[in-house]
């Protein structure tokens, strides 16, 4: 699995390759179908398969104050895209120059020029060049006269709706991880780099792995059932706080893991925290006995509920 900068030429082993173009956040049952169809084909006609997707989001270009809301980092989804059988991950820089392309232009100059394409993949809702000019008729049009092939793949729906980013990032801030996992396949993570914090939680007995959460959704604040996966292949089990720690002061926003029977050090290492279930809210305790005695609580019914989630 290759990562690709999108402005420059394609390595020649990949070029002529059938690629998957959209932004993938969070790389859903949607997504997955997408993908899907572009390694088949590509396997089909002895072409390299490739994914193209933009980094930063489009909308955090056009709108640099939006709250987070990614899913995914460019990491992560590579990961998920090499387990889809991709050869080859393409990221097109969101940028002024990008943004000011003509839909004709971004056909010619980037999946051309650049990635020298034999096929693109899309979802049939997908739109490109500025102000999106660009559509699936457009680009079969494009394609017929330029020699590539275009395939566009419908939506998928589960439970009588559209899967979608939107519809997953409102299942987590309503704090219903178990949806969120239902439409991506696998439970909602965060991934990063454990920090050094207060070192509170380790003087009441709950020592704690602090991830910043950077530009990640924010899901609802509260206590979760978690699962941690380190860098070296291991799997805890665990209970996190994910919010502002209202006991403590000052206020700050962290995602807070306590993982159980385990003593390792875990500061500088990256660790991946999946959201299983959502305990309860956030609450602010009078006293420090009175905050760990619902610690205890919160601990023991995140134990029960791990029990049967099976990892995958």
């Amino acid at each position: 699995m290759q990562r690709v900068d999108g402005a420059g030429a394609i390595p020649a082993h990949l070029a002529g390759g059938i690629v998957a173009l959209g932004n993938f956040d969070g790389f859903h049952l949607g997504h997955q179908a997408v993908v899907g169809a572009a390694v088949a084909r590509a396997r089909a006609e002895g072409r390299p398969a490739l994914v193209a997707t933009f980094d930063p989001h489009p909308i955090r270009y056009f709108k640099p104050d939006a709250a987070p809301f990614r899913l995914t980092t460019l990491d992560q989804r590579e990961q998920l895209f090499a387990a889809a059988g991709v050869d080859a991950m393409i990221v097109f820089g969101f940028d002024a120059e990008l943004a000011a392309l003509s839909a004709e232009a971004f056909v010619e100059q980037r999946l051309l020029a650049a990635l020298k394409v034999g096929g693109v993949v899309t979802g049939e809702d997908f739109t490109f060049g500025r102000a999106r000019s660009g559509d699936v008729n457009a680009l079969r049009a494009w394609g017929r006269a330029r020699g590539f092939s275009t395939d566009a793949v419908a939506p998928v729906r589960l439970d009588g709706e559209t899967i979608s980013s939107s519809r997953i990032r409102a299942a987590l801030i309503a704090g219903d991880a178990e949806t969120a996992a239902r439409l991506l396949t696998r439970p909602y993570a965060i991934e990063g780099v454990v920090q050094h914090g207060d070192k509170l939680g380790r003087t009441i007995g709950y020592p704690t792995a602090n991830l910043d959460m950077g530009e990640y959704l924010r899901p609802a604040y509260g206590i979760y059932a978690v699962r941690g996966r380190l860098d070296d292949g291991r799997v805890l089990n665990g209970a996190a706080n994910l919010g502002i720690r209202p006991s403590f002061d000052p206020p700050k926003e962290l995602l807070e893991p306590h993982f159980f029977d385990f003593a390792g050090d875990l500061y500088g290492r990256t660790v991946s925290v999946e959201l299983i279930d959502y305990l309860r809210p956030e609450a602010k305790f009078d006293t420090l006995d009175a905050l760990v005695t619902q610690m205890d609580a919160d601990c023991a019914r995140a134990r029960q509920i791990l029990s049967s989630h099976n990892p995958a």
